[in-house]
């Protein structure tokens, strides 16, 4: 295995307001926006290209959010699959996947291929249990389970082409990935790809490079891992925070990485809120999808 190579980027702080888990960058080309969450603020931001803020509070734990054909955004809270209007705010339930189970919330999601919102659950218990699951939610609202016996749903990305899925168990500390149908949505078997070592953090959030490349973000460890269909860590991207929760491409050439990042305590103890970050990437992203809807 050849070492990785490691980068330190020129990196910039692009809001000026902390967050508390800040979660689920996405890129809408269409008004050149770039949507994020607080989970426990709770929030969805919008951030326009001259930087200004547009703040929708929810009414519960936000864990991730998506982009539709029609302008809507959907949205993945502790009380289900809602949709919002951005016009309007007015904020409305697609469906309870999760169905209020105990110990359980919507955690990382994102559109697939298929048109469909991907959202996984995570585990609260203490100990954690293994009843975190991934639901795929169809457009009409139904939805069927596709993974169960999880601790912490995570990293959803698709391969440029769309016939393959990249998933994560944060809590479990591995990356695996999935042959994909991008017409039906189907799953093939797991392919365990990478288990992480302590010093390359947990695989958190996760996006796609238009090279086939999946970036995952170590929290916890400072950093974001470039790793190649093989799932070995080809190159380290070293940041000035700790809690690193989720990249994304964006700007006009998809070559813009956002990373949010949550509150974390720094190597003196002391504090270091969440915020969000941005770098100039070496590589452009692979397109967002949108939910057919």
């Amino acid at each position: 295995m050849t070492k990785p190579q490691r980068f330190q980027p020129k990196v910039r702080q692009v809001i000026d307001m902390p967050l508390q888990v800040g979660e689920s960058p996405v890129w809408d080309a269409r008004t050149g926006a770039l949507w994020f969450v607080d989970t426990l603020a709770p929030a969805l931001f919008r951030r326009h290209a001259d930087g200004r803020l547009d703040r929708f509070d929810m009414p519960a734990a936000a864990g991730s959010l998506g982009l539709c054909d029609s302008g809507l955004i959907v949205v993945g809270l502790q009380t289900g699959v809602h949709l919002l209007d951005p016009a309007t705010a007015a904020l409305s339930l697609l469906c309870d996947p999760d169905g209020g189970r105990a110990d359980s919330r919507l955690n990382d999601g994102k559109v697939g291929p298929d048109g469909y919102f991907w959202v996984g659950t995570r585990d609260e218990a203490e100990p954690q249990t293994g009843n975190a699951r991934l639901y795929r939610v169809a457009p009409d609202g139904s939805f069927a389970t596709v993974l169960d016996g999880l601790l912490t749903s995570n990293g959803l990305a698709w391969s440029p082409d769309g016939r393959r899925m990249y998933h994560s168990d944060s809590s479990g500390l591995y990356v695996q990935a999935f042959d994909f149908d991008p017409m039906r949505g189907g799953i093939g078997d797991a392919t365990r790809l990478h288990d992480n070592a302590p010093d390359e953090g947990r695989p958190d959030g996760a996006a796609m490079d238009a090279e086939g490349c999946y970036w995952s973000a170590g929290v916890r460890s400072g950093r974001l891992n470039r790793m190649n269909a093989q799932g070995e860590i080809i190159e380290i991207w070293e940041m000035p925070h700790k809690g690193c929760s989720m990249p994304c491409f964006g700007g006009p050439d998809l070559r813009t990485l956002y990373v949010t990042c949550l509150h974390m305590p720094r190597d003196d103890g002391t504090m270091q809120p969440g915020t969000l970050l941005a770098f100039d990437a070496p590589v452009a992203g692979a397109p967002v999808h949108r939910m057919s809807l």
